[in-house]
């Protein structure tokens, strides 16, 4: 017992070590959850925290070096807490942490913060807001108002960050940049009324007596003509007299200050890989060469007549492809997703609890953005997530696309990786609502491929739609690395594409543009979806016929969203547990 007693000691003061490791981690995490909340009070209300419901975001330089020092703290204080006191999930969570910490602190060196919006959205399309914020109670439309009544601050705010862009160079290519200033002019109406943000007031709920929605209509009213109205005119003078004539002419990353390292780290933090864009290229074109002969094979299939290019613009035109009427798109959708549902089963263990809609993409954004997008729902269950479609021009969204793309940004891809996050067992909020990009576009993309194991592809075009949109992602690594690495032109990037897949050109101009405003984060997907499908074959090749498809989904989401090197930790450690309960 005198041995024992100085092991039992030692054991006892490593326990609560980790314990006290594991608690000052928590409340770190806990604090700067708090933190991230109140300095971004409107994604708070989409997330279903209603405690900074009337406030918006301090674009002040004061606040956002205010912030940028909290995040440098942050950083110091989790890397002080030895990883050697913690348990594997801790370590796992404190990696994160700090990894996420990294990346913020590493991007201070750049002028990104000077570039707020572009044509994808910033506080131009703010009223868009509506779609994640519940206006239900007298308080809810209170706190909007109060919202709109600090709109002009938020933008005159706004305004600075784009002069210190001016001043700094750190300017986007105008190429984009114009489609901001039609943006900017849905905003800048003569009348309260006939603003974006009047809808939420035009029909306020029944609910409400009908006294105090006089007075809410009278003061939202007031707000509008007061600082909505007269914030977006001084943005519009300012944007299109001076920063819309101060954009570049360029398109490349490269070309901003310290663009060559700018670009180098937005391409690993989005692939989270050490992959070099040289690197990223020549994957591109291999898969592009890859799935092209995937392509023909489908196109003889159909008995098509001509090559692959005509079969392209065949799938572009045929009005059999298409929908006319924006309603029918939407009930087409909506359609396929009901589809989808009931075959989950087969290829998922665990189904999320969080439903999910179909929602059409406001109209003002339609004509700028992506054919579709996940909206995820509210962190305390309170809204459900959604699947946005674009009904902008039917005769541009074929139908043999609908598939693929459901698949991707509903279920079981988005939706699933975003709800079945939230339901990570005793997870710190900032791993449950955690986004690593080539986790998430990569499951997304990956999820794409399971409609064959779920029966969905039974029609030849639809399988043809499902190459399309791998090719796509093929497309993205040629295109972005080629723009912003390479010295490719716009007009270059568009003519890839377009031999490459039979997207519509409505689609096909929308994405390059994204990507000249969004560098790197088209790499994603690809890098993410070949790593998974990767981990897949290999888990297929060491458990053989123990292998179970649903068990392995399963422990991909049930990870959460990491690095790609981390979730190959997480699987190979799983292949080894599943191989050793299988030993005799």
């Amino acid at each position: 017992m005198r041995r024992a007693f100085p092991l039992l000691l030692l054991l006892g003061t490593a326990r609560l070590a980790a314990a006290g490791a594991a608690d000052d981690l928590n409340a770190l995490y806990e604090s700067e959850w708090e933190r991230g909340l109140r300095e971004h009070p409107v994604a708070a209300s989409g997330a279903g925290d209603h405690r900074f419901d009337a406030m918006l975001s301090d674009l002040s330089s004061e606040a956002l070096a205010k912030s940028e020092a909290a995040d440098r703290a942050a950083l110091e204080r989790a890397r002080q807490i030895p990883a050697s006191d913690l348990d594997d999930q801790a370590r796992l969570n404190r990696d994160m942490f700090i990894w996420e910490m990294q990346r913020a602190v590493d991007g201070q060196r750049f002028g990104g913060r000077w570039m707020p919006l572009d044509q994808q959205g910033g506080i131009q399309t703010f009223d868009t807001v509506l779609e994640t914020v519940e206006l239900r109670s007298v308080a809810d439309f209170e706190h909007w108002i109060a919202r709109l009544n600090g709109l002009d601050r938020h933008i005159a705010q706004t305004v600075e960050l784009l002069k210190q862009g001016v001043e700094t160079g750190w300017l986007p290519p105008r190429v984009v940049m114009q489609r901001v200033s039609r943006q900017i002019a849905n905003q800048v109406v003569e009348k309260p009324e006939d603003s974006p943000f009047w809808k939420a007031f035009a029909a306020l709920p029944d609910a409400i007596p009908h006294a105090e929605q006089e007075r809410l209509r009278r003061e939202a009213r007031q707000a509008i003509a007061e600082h909505v109205l007269p914030g977006y005119r001084a943005l519009q003078r300012y944007f299109d007299d001076v920063y819309l004539p101060a954009c570049r002419d360029s398109i490349a990353a490269t070309e901003l200050p310290d663009g060559k390292d700018y670009y180098a780290w937005l391409a690993a933090g989005f692939t989270t890989t050490p992959k070099t864009p040289d690197e990223i290229h020549q994957i591109g074109l291999d898969e592009v060469a890859r799935i092209r002969a995937e392509m023909l094979k489908i196109k003889d299939e159909v008995g098509f007549e001509g090559d692959l290019q005509a079969f392209f613009d065949h799938l572009r035109s045929d009005p059999k492809f298409f929908y006319s009427d924006p309603a029918e798109l939407l009930k087409g959708y909506r359609d396929v997703a009901k589809r989808i549902d009931p075959e989950l089963v087969k290829v998922f263990g665990k189904l999320p609890r969080m439903p999910y809609g179909v929602r059409r993409i406001p109209e003002a954004l339609a004509p700028h953005t992506y054919t579709a997008y996940y909206q995820p729902g509210a962190n305390d269950g309170s809204r459900a997530g959604y699947y946005y479609v674009n009904l902008y021009k039917p005769e541009a969204r074929p139908k043999w696309e609908m598939m693929a793309l459901s698949l991707h940004e509903a279920v079981p891809g988005h939706h699933f990786q975003f709800a079945l996050g939230l339901e990570l067992p005793e997870q710190p909020m900032f791993r449950r609502t955690a986004y690593v990009v080539a986790y998430g576009e990569g499951w997304a993309l990956y999820a794409e491929r399971l409609g064959y194991e779920m029966g969905l592809y039974d029609d030849p075009y639809d399988r043809f739609g499902q190459l399309t949109y791998d090719m796509w992602r093929a497309v993205r690594l040629v295109v972005d690395t080629g723009m912003h690495a390479k010295g490719w032109s716009r007009q270059k990037a568009i003519d890839y594409f377009k031999a490459n897949a039979p997207k519509t050109e409505q689609d096909i101009v929308n994405e390059i543009d994204r990507y000249i405003a969004w560098p790197g984060q088209a790499l994603a997907y690809k890098i993410g979806q070949l790593k998974i499908l990767e981990l897949r074959a290999r888990a297929e090749k060491a458990l053989g016929g123990r292998f179970d498809l649903r068990a392995f989904h399963d422990q991909v989401l049930g990870t959460g969203s990491v690095p790609l090197a981390v979730l190959e930790q997480q699987v190979d450690r799983w292949i080894a547990a599943q191989t050793a309960a299988g030993a005799p």
